[in-house]
């Protein structure tokens, strides 16, 4: 692996073997960079599979000329696969965890909104029709309850009324109401459509400016740090690196690393600075709350499709509501009552009696309802948002690690600067010993 490595960060190959070793080097990394960006585009950024193709073969061929004739260009390569580990990676994780929950949680709450409103057309559809068919049983009522009126009336042959039926008015053509109701329907599920597509739209379009966005950040990011490294020898230099630790035994002058150790810090280590602690905070911070927006809304769909199995339950479970009309009519007649109360008389015939009862049942629900099922969360979403924020997570800690792998980078490509870089760092603390 040294010697692969050797080969690869040479400015320039020896001999044709190290020539053919560097060309197959780059020919692999090339392979797995283009299978892995193809992957990208048409998964991730859903692009169609014939422009990732094209995408793809482009990007490859470019890259692998790039890496082979280009030597500045194979140092910013390589430490753009570090600086993933950094912000600019944790924002292509974000955006994937952004077009996952779009993509599968969306249109789940969308479908369990559609079925909470199917249940309540069906509950309105069948109680309209419910109550209108109650209408026919008070025009029954009504017109029986006249036929006895008039045979009241007819009996006593005294005055007679042209018609003694009810005038009850009475909307037989439900149609309309219906038409109505299905009109409504349509245009509200026309409005979800309208807003599932508006939001997969604006998040795949917003995603892919922000994974361009940041590609082309890695590789400016990866630039500017390769220029300052190589323009100014004081850039990122306070590392107890192994040339210097050469440089103090050879010039016998051990004790300057041992007083300076708490100002310098080993490339390998583990001991974070103060500055690098703090920060490392305030990004676990900010990812946190990333983390809070993502969870409400895999919440959202928990609580959505819990109502929405509940609304198709407890609408199945509708009892039936029984209305009773009940009419006791009875009609008498009194012969001069005032003048037979003075003579403690009393006359009253009983002409007829009426007593009848009309029953109804009202239902709010029906098995004929096109009622959707609910449609469970996807368990694996929260799985794959899980394991993604705990890799972003992870590169929060790891951030100033991957800054110091890429100066390692670095110096492994440019060997004779970094000695240059050593030795400037070395004078540096003999004159600061002396001053001390």
């Amino acid at each position: 692996m040294a010697d692969l490595w050797s080969v690869y960060s040479k400015p320039i190959p020896a001999n044709s073997r190290e020539l053919w070793t560097l060309f197959l080097q780059c020919s692999c990394v090339t392979v797995v960079i283009g299978g892995l960006f193809y992957n990208w585009l048409f998964a991730s950024l859903e692009y169609s599979w014939h422009l990732s193709i094209a995408m793809a073969v482009f990007f490859s061929l470019f890259l692998l000329l790039t890496l082979f004739l280009v030597h500045p260009a194979r140092c910013v390569f390589s430490m753009i696969m570090p600086t993933l580990g950094t912000k600019q990676g944790r924002k292509l994780l974000l955006s994937t965890c952004t077009m996952i929950v779009v993509v599968n949680v969306t249109p789940n709450i969308i479908s369990n909104i559609k079925t909470i409103l199917q249940v309540i057309k069906c509950i309105c559809k069948n109680s309209s029709e419910s109550l209108l068919n109650s209408t026919a049983l008070l025009e029954t009522a009504s017109w029986e309850f006249g036929d006895e009126i008039q045979k009241t009336i007819s009996s006593i042959n005294i005055y007679r009324p042209m018609n003694g039926h009810f005038q009850f008015s009475l909307l037989k053509n439900s149609s309309l109401i219906y038409q109505q109701m299905h009109l409504a329907g349509e245009k509200i599920g026309k409005d979800f459509l309208a807003v599932d597509a508006l939001v997969k739209d604006s998040v795949r379009i917003g995603n892919r400016l922000v994974a361009g966005f940041s590609m082309l950040y890695l590789c400016f990011e990866s630039t500017c740090y390769l220029k300052n490294y190589l323009t100014n020898i004081r850039f990122d230099n306070f590392y107890l690196t192994q040339q210097l630790e050469r440089l103090a035994v050879d010039s016998k002058a051990a004790h300057l690393l041992g007083s300076s150790s708490k100002n310098l810090i080993r490339p390998a280590g583990l001991k974070l600075s103060r500055e690098e602690a703090m920060l490392c905070l305030v990004q676990a911070m900010l990812l946190t709350v990333a983390l809070m927006l993502m969870l409400m809304v895999v919440a959202m769909d928990h609580f959505t499709f819990r109502v929405a199995d509940t609304a198709v339950t407890k609408a199945a479970q509708f009892s039936v509501v029984p209305v009773a009309i009940n009419i006791n009519y009875s009609a008498k007649i009194e012969i001069l009552p005032d003048l037979l109360k003075l003579f403690q008389l009393h006359t009253e015939s009983t002409l007829h009696n009426f007593e009848k009862s009309y029953h109804h049942h009202l239902i709010f629900s029906s098995a004929h309802c096109g009622i959707s099922s609910p449609t469970p969360p996807n368990p694996s979403v929260l799985l794959v948002v899980g394991l993604l924020f705990c890799i972003l997570y992870a590169t929060v800690f790891l951030e100033t690690f991957t800054h110091r792998l890429c100066r390692k980078i670095a110096g492994s490509f440019f060997q004779s600067w970094e000695e240059k870089r050593a030795l400037y760092l070395f004078k540096k603390l003999s004159r600061k010993h002396k001053e001390e």
